[in-house]
């Protein structure tokens, strides 16, 4: 797996229709520095990428999700960013990403400009997860979206500010309703609980759950989302975000992993 080195390329009649927020919060992406490790000596197979899309709607950046078919045997019915794993015809993991994307919501590669590339997640199932983030060029392209019938049941969106303030999706006029099966919780926006992983090395995790118009965004999805909105809005979230040494812990980990997977 190659190296992806990306330079952002943005039309300036695309950041001339985005609100001066907006365009900030862009700016911040594409100017993202994060460091990121050498995956190039990882296998293929543990290997995957996710599309973290982003477009403007009243003004406000908002982020394309999906909900997994319930007939899936990983994560059935959970929130997803659209992505999955590296194939072997993969140059790279912004075309990994941009392909699932097309397989999944059939969003044709050349429909968005690829802002940044962050550093890798730990999934549950022991994948190096790497974000790739973009902005949608034209939002009249999320009108011919469709699931795939085999991956998808559901296409949706949220907003990504909300991701550091849960209160936000009070603005929203489709939440799901409190006490169904996709908001179960008494907690009108947001829950947070810390729960010990034997498959992280017994991490202590926190789960954070957000309401959603559709199923909630947690896990992998919720960390990745948080991560890109605290660089685009230079802000951090309006809760405790990670358990007692979360943050090192998960950092270490992946150091690990890497090492074991290495070719």
């Amino acid at each position: 797996m190659a190296l992806t080195t990306v330079v952002s390329s943005i039309s300036p009649s695309t950041l001339e229709r985005l609100s001066g927020r907006s365009r900030s919060c862009i700016e911040r992406l594409r100017n993202c520095k994060l460091e990121r490790p050498d995956l190039s000596r990882q296998p293929t197979v543990k290997l995957a990428a996710v599309l973290v899309l982003l477009y403007e709607e009243a003004g406000k950046l908002r982020v394309l999700l999906t909900t997994r078919s319930k007939q899936l045997r990983s994560h059935p019915g959970q929130t997803a960013l659209p992505g999955g794993k590296v194939d072997d015809c993969d140059p790279d993991l912004v075309h990994a990403a941009l392909r699932e994307a097309y397989e999944e919501v059939g969003l044709d590669f050349d429909a968005s400009d690829t802002l940044c590339v962050l550093p890798p997640f730990l999934s549950a199932s022991q994948l190096l997860v790497t974000p790739v983030v973009a902005l949608l060029k034209d939002t009249s392209t999320l009108e011919q979206l469709k699931p795939s019938v085999t991956e998808v049941d559901h296409i949706f969106n949220h907003p990504l500010e909300a991701l550091l303030d849960p209160t936000l999706v009070s603005e929203e006029p489709n939440l799901t309703e409190k006490g169904s099966e996709n908001w179960p919780y008494e907690a009108d926006y947001h829950t947070i609980n810390d729960v010990n992983l034997p498959t992280h090395d017994n991490l202590v995790y926190r789960n954070l759950r957000f309401r959603s118009s559709a199923s909630p965004v947690k896990g992998l999805t919720a960390e990745i989302l948080i991560l890109v909105a605290e660089i685009a809005y230079n802000s951090s979230p309006k809760y405790n975000r990670y358990s007692p040494g979360q943050a090192e812990s998960t950092a270490n980990l992946i150091r690990l992993r890497m090492q074991q997977y290495e070719l």
